[in-house]
């Protein structure tokens, strides 16, 4: 029992060392790095949801609803996040806005406050309407298009919902195509969302770079073989354990200026 209890100290020691697995020391692995060296990404995906558009009119909307409880609007988007990914593990597919109102419903119901499908639906619905781009964004976008970039959207969205939402922000005209994983029926950051992007692109997965704010879509493009850049916006944070992003700032156009400097 003595020698088996010394066993596993030396593995911990081990292990913090990096001896076993130096990965974990750092928390972050650097495969995709090999892939940069500053030459350009053939396309450049864009998340849409807070990373090119300000959500905060929604989450106004949203509180709203939850009786202006602000402390529970994480918790209904983790929620969201949750059952699209329990959808798609399941062989499943519902668009994006219906889980969001089912996971409004879920989480008003554990809080005492009762909405109907119907009602729910309204509401993110109404919440989706009409949200603006970030201050940066247009610059940002006009500068990497003028440039030569290849921009394309792709998002959990909707096609009609992303359409309706670039004309409403004035974004339809910077990219040369939008992608919603409503045509391949599986939500990022599944790897198979990913690849089926790059193909529809016809370009290999290291030849992609995705932009976003959520750490979980990077995380899902780094291991899915894609480079990524990542916006920290208000609140959002890289996933520790999932491989470097190359570029991380704290607004597109910071972004932006990386990208320009590449060859």
């Amino acid at each position: 029992m003595k020698d088996r209890r010394q066993f596993i100290k030396n593995l911990g020691i081990l292990g913090a060392t990096g001896a076993l697995m130096p990965n974990i020391g750092l928390g972050q692995t650097t495969n995709n790095m090999e892939n940069s060296n500053n030459v350009r990404p053939k396309v450049l995906f864009f998340d849409v949801n807070e990373t090119l558009l300000d959500l905060t009119d929604m989450k106004q909307v949203v509180s709203e609803a939850l009786n202006g409880r602000d402390d529970l609007l994480s918790l209904w988007f983790t929620t969201m996040l949750q059952y699209s990914l329990v959808t798609t593990a399941s062989g499943q597919y519902e668009h994006f806005g219906n889980i969001g109102a089912a996971a409004l419903q879920m989480v008003a119901a554990n809080n005492g406050i009762k909405i109907s499908e119907k009602e729910a639906r309204k509401t993110i619905l109404n919440s989706l309407r009409g949200l603006p781009a970030h201050p940066e964004v247009k610059e940002a976008l006009s500068q990497l298009k003028k440039d030569g970039y290849k921009l394309v959207s792709f998002t959990n969205s909707s096609n009609e919902g992303v359409k309706k939402q670039f004309e409403s922000a004035g974004l339809t005209e910077y990219f040369d195509e939008r992608l919603s994983v409503e045509d391949i029926g599986k939500f990022k950051p599944f790897t198979d969302t990913y690849t089926w992007a790059a193909r529809k692109m016809g370009i290999k997965p290291e030849e992609c770079m995705l932009i976003a704010a959520h750490g979980w879509d990077v995380a899902g493009a780094l291991w899915a073989g894609w480079r990524a850049a990542f916006i920290s916006r208000p609140g959002q944070q890289i996933f520790p354990l999932a491989p470097q992003t190359e570029i991380s700032e704290d607004d597109l156009k910071k972004v932006a200026e990386v990208l320009l400097s590449y060859k």
